[in-house]
């Protein structure tokens, strides 16, 4: 493109496009914003724009597209939602007094991780942008929300760590450095997890030198003194982190003031996995708030509050001090109903302080804005004095030092009307009774004519000049015309304007006077009155910190209720927190398939696992509930940590420092990983990093490969858990096998969920009882899910046959002594395996394959089957596949075909 062609105004339009190559540029042109060239295709296609063309001084017309200026908030919301960056190129002067090209600049970019937008935002869920550097050491990551003001810091280990930041706070954008695209497992994970925005920036972006100058400006204060002086990696995600914002929002961002540098020992962490597998605040399919556990808990008046009780959740507690707090808090409000009740009444009025702030900081705030501010300041004294009464640590404490901010809601009140127009620039925001200029202004729009009809009869009657009028002229403004008949009685204070054919144009001081108070009085009093807001914006702007700190009391206060309220209406206990980690729980509930039966009875279960006894081996068929009940127990230690109370009965709860889970899984498609390989991945993770501390939820390990391979992973996972790392666990199997570890391991105990059979019909009971399951019901499970009855009928045959011949027990042996599993329990467990080969890959200790012998055996037993009478062509045919099959040489994929086209036959 040959740019010397280009008209003046499409020049500067590229000159405008150039700064920011990367976004869409919306460029105001009167009651326009304009798109050209190829962000004008981009445009019309997103946003099904019809598509014309402009004469720019080539050859060819060039694209354009357009929106009206006033309604661009929705287009440039529907095109960041999709991932794109929106730069508004604004007209900074007036085009009336504009020589020539009236002059444009980029006064805003917007990203997914800096939207402002009200209606682009969620109420209850932080608008995050993430910046993570990359180093060679640590990982620095910097979170912060630009329409709330909070700024959190961390530096981590491992990709993993990674991953769990970014699942625990799910930002909407990540920047980073070139070196984050280099880790390719991480980078892989980032795109096929999240739905992330990705923006690259160069390594100088995050220089360190450049990043310390931008912290220590920022928040006014030293590096040593923010406690960053050893965290480098930190420090260059900080600074590129600022640096990105004042480039994209053009503004000194005064609204975060505070970094909270957090270490994750402080927090119990629950991984991205275990995150999700415990649906804390999305559903796993359908990625939705109903069926989570947020969901059940946020009974919140505010947005504040809502987003307040997410972060507990993000971030639950191990301080026992700090839970004990919240749960005294949460108690006292319990035993007073009233006083809840009418706080939170309180709070039903209040509007979104935080993201108020964040537009007054920013000079985006409108008269509307204010007065929501007002009207949310309102309740503060009454809410202080409803406090006052409340004697736990937290409340009282809030209740003393809630700034009720009076002096705040004064300005406001006295300055700014009760319905203000949208627009800050169109006048009517003003109450007269605040200025004398603006109610002279305003009367002089209003009474303006009337005025002059008065001056003009006065002044007839005062000179007696019968036909004297007042008119207007463009050039001399508000004039007495006078015809020549009357010129010898023209009074000496009248001032001669203009010499008109049939008479002569005089002015007065008084009509002067007048048409200055008129003339030009609607724009003086818009600019007056703009003038007179942003001068309230600022002082409002000024007590940041102090509205700020009132609004964070506020949000804490509502999550407070919010907990508290749910304790009433759920029926929820208050924990104790054991001395000895132990984990007790009467009677305890799922908070959320609780809440979604509604009107069907949840049936409660106890747990027990004490100092000597951590393991629950649990067995029993799909669809009884084990899952169920595990994630029950996760949720209920988690909802302690947070300091809210729980769905049992009774309770006694440890302070875990993290909690695993290992819950279903599915074949990672997008990463070539099978589901066994999904599997052991996790297995491997929770094995690495779990402590005593920790928590266990692990439900049918090593079902995603062959019986016995599976079984012995199980049974060595078990026997790991047990003696190396001793975490409180809950272990769901099919394995019937594995219940005889709590003979082997004194700290393994065997539980089950009881099922009720008659006349060959099976119920689920639902409840956790001592003991291993008697048998495993598939078959049973089979009927109830619909499988036909034929097939059901041959699957008893075939499982009689093999009850007949005792093949489970054989194999349970060839498992337990082939595969060297049947340890003694002062043998030293894993040495004595490894010098016995025990874990070499198909192997048994006379050499022989495991899935070879176990394999025939079951060969043996279905050959059997030719003596029933009869067979059908298909068995013929089953049997004959069967024979030729050599396990150990067969993958699992092929098995899975064989058996799809083993049920077709028979069928």
């Amino acid at each position: 493109m040959d740019e010397s062609k280009l008209s003046p105004m499409m020049r500067q339009y590229l000159d405008s496009k150039k700064e920011y190559p990367d976004a869409l540029l919306f460029y105001r042109i009167g009651d326009f914003y304009e798109m050209f060239f190829d962000d004008a295709l981009t445009a019309s296609k997103e946003l099904d724009l019809v598509l014309t063309g402009k004469d720019c001084g080539l050859p060819e017309r060039a694209p354009m597209c357009g929106v009206p200026y006033h309604a661009a908030d929705s287009y440039v919301s529907k095109l960041v939602s999709k991932g794109y960056k929106v730069a508004i190129g604004e007209q900074v002067e007036d085009p009336k007094k504009a020589k020539g090209l009236v002059k444009r600049e980029i006064i805003k970019v917007i990203t997914p991780g800096t939207q402002t937008e009200e209606t682009a935002l969620e109420e209850g869920k932080n608008n995050f942008l993430m910046s993570i550097y990359l180093g060679e050491k640590k990982r620095g990551i910097v979170t912060v929300d630009i329409t709330t003001g909070e700024c959190y810091a961390t530096a981590v280990d491992s990709s993993k760590e990674c991953l769990d930041e970014i699942s625990r706070f799910s930002p909407k954008e990540i920047l980073m450095n070139p070196s984050l695209k280099e880790e390719e497992e991480l980078f892989s994970q980032i795109n096929s997890r999240f739905s992330i925005s990705l923006t690259e920036k160069e390594e100088r972006f995050f220089s360190l030198t450049e990043a310390d100058k931008l912290i220590t400006a920022h928040f006014q204060s030293s590096i040593m003194g923010l406690g960053l002086s050893d965290q480098a990696d930190l420090r260059r995600a900080l600074g590129g982190c600022l640096s990105y914002l004042y480039d994209t929002q053009k503004n000194l961002l005064t609204h975060i003031r505070k970094i909270e540098n957090f270490q994750n020992k402080d927090y119990m962490i629950v991984d991205s996995y275990s995150q999700r597998n415990l649906e804390l605040w999305e559903t796993l399919r359908e990625k939705k708030k109903r069926g989570t556990l947020l969901w059940v808990l946020d009974y919140t008046k505010t947005a504040m509050g809502s987003r307040m009780l997410r972060h507990f959740l993000e971030r639950p507690l191990r301080d026992k001090k700090k839970i004990e707090a919240r749960l005294d808090a949460v108690e006292e409000f319990t035993g007073h109903y009233i006083d809840m009740e009418e706080l939170r009444e309180y709070l039903d009025s209040i509007y979104d302080i935080e993201r108020l702030l964040s537009r007054i900081s920013l000079s985006t705030a409108n008269a509307r804005d204010l007065l929501a501010l007002k009207l949310s300041l309102q309740y503060l004294p009454d809410i202080k004095k409803a406090l006052s009464p409340f004697q736990s640590s937290l409340l009282s404490k809030m209740g003393e030092e809630m700034d009720s901010l009076e002096d705040i809601y004064r300005k406001i009140e006295e300055e700014i009307v009760e319905e203000p127009p949208l627009s800050v620039k169109e006048g009517g925001l003003i109450k007269a009774s605040f200025s004398k200029d603006v109610e002279d202004y305003r009367n002089a729009g209003v009474n303006g004519k009337e005025w002059l009809q008065e001056l003009e009869a006065r002044e007839r009657d005062k000179t007696g000049i019968k036909n004297l009028k007042i008119k207007y002229n463009r050039i001399f403004g508000y004039c007495f015309e006078v015809s020549k008949a009357y010129q010898g009685e023209i009074p000496d204070y009248f001032i001669r304007r203009q010499t008109l054919a049939q008479g002569e144009r005089y002015i007065t001081t008084e009509l002067e006077e007048l048409q200055n108070r008129i003339l030009g009085a609607e724009e003086k009093l818009k600019d007056l009155e703009y003038a007179l807001f942003c001068t309230l914006r600022e002082e409002i702007a000024a007590e940041l910190p102090r509205i700020q700190k009132t609004a964070r009391e506020l949000a804490h206060l509502d999550a407070y209720l919010s907990l508290a309220k749910l304790a009433i209406k759920e029926n929820y206990v208050r924990p104790r927190l054991s001395e000895g980690g132990s984990l007790f729980i009467k009677e305890g509930r799922h908070p959320v398939v609780e809440k979604l039966l509604e009107e069907e009875h949840f049936i409660p279960n106890d747990t027990s696992l004490e100092e000597n006894q951590e393991i629950a081996i649990i067995t029993g068929p799909n669809m009884a509930g084990k899952s169920t009940y595990m994630r029950q127990v996760a949720l209920i230690v988690l909802l302690s940590a947070i300091g809210s109370f729980v769905p049992a009965k009774e309770a006694e709860l440890p302070i875990c420092d993290r909690i695993f889970t290992r819950v279903g899984a599915s074949d990672d498609l997008a990463q070539g990983q099978s589901t066994f390989m999904v599997e052991m991945s996790e297995v491997a993770n929770i094995l690495r990093n779990a402590t005593k501390q920790s928590l266990l939820i692990l439900d049918e390990i090593g079902r995603g490969t062959s019986t016995f391979d599976g079984l012995s992973i199980a049974w060595a996972v078990v026997e790991y858990i047990a003696r190396h790392i001793q975490a409180k666990t809950l272990f769901a199997t099919h394995y019937h096998e594995l219940t005889e570890l709590e003979g082997k391991l004194n700290n393994v105990k065997n539980y089950c969920i009881a099922v009720s059979k008659k006349d060959g019909e099976i119920s689920f009971l639902r409840k956790i009882i001592p003991g291993g399951a008697d048998e495993s019901y598939g078959i049973d499970v089979a009927k109830l899910a619909g499988v036909p009855e034929g097939v059901l009928s041959r699957a008893r045959e075939i499982s009689a046959f093999l009850s007949d011949n005792d093949f489970m027990q054989e194999n349970k042996n060839i498992v337990a002594k082939e595969g060297g599993l049947e340890t003694d329990d002062n043998s030293g467990g894993y040495g004595k395996q490894a010098e016995n080969g025990a874990f070499k890959k198909g192997e048994s200790k006379n050499g022989e394959s495991k899935r070879g012998t176990s394999g025939a055996k079951l060969l043996k037993s279905l050959n059997k089957l030719e003596e029933k009478p009869a067979l059908t062509k298909g068995e013929e045919e089953v049997l004959r596949k069967l024979r030729s099959i050599i396990p150990e040489k067969i993958s699992p994929f092929e098995a899975c075909s064989l058996l799809f086209e083993l049920k077709e036959l028979l069928q």
